[in-house]
């Protein structure tokens, strides 16, 4: 690699999604590798970007977490590249990418009792508290 220029992005999928909304205005897509919206220059995807996805995806959710999970592929390998240091962490890249898309999951609640740590009661198959 030449000192001074950005590496070549890798032949993965192609970031054109979410179209321009509404028409004519710039649309929220990515910059190459740096990985930032072109239209507010914020890191992409910004909160338009996802929300014209989600619209745009509305009913093809795996669509949208396989192209989400290519486009988070991509942008590892590039910001890495460019910043090897100090750029984001893997978990960082998945929750920017990957976690708001269709298949998010909530935090699992811890079990409920005596948060001391005594004795835990749970909930039986109906519903009543078993100790």
């Amino acid at each position: 690699m030449i000192s001074g220029q950005f590496p070549v992005p890798r032949l993965g999928p192609h970031p054109d999604r979410p179209r321009a909304y509404p028409p004519g205005h710039p649309p929220h897509l990515p910059i190459r590798p740096l990985w930032v919206c072109r239209a507010c220059g914020l890191p992409w995807p910004c909160a338009e970007a996802r929300l014209l996805l989600r619209v745009e995806y509305d009913t093809r959710p795996v669509d949208l977490a396989i192209y989400l999970s290519g486009l988070y592929h991509e942008a590892s390998h590039d910001l890495f590249r460019l910043n090897p240091h100090d750029g984001p962490t893997p978990r960082e890249l998945f929750e920017r990418f990957v976690a708001w898309g269709p298949y998010r999951r909530g935090l699992v609640d811890p079990p409920t009792g005596d948060p001391i740590g005594g004795a835990r009661t749970f909930r039986d198959h109906d519903g009543n508290l078993d100790g």
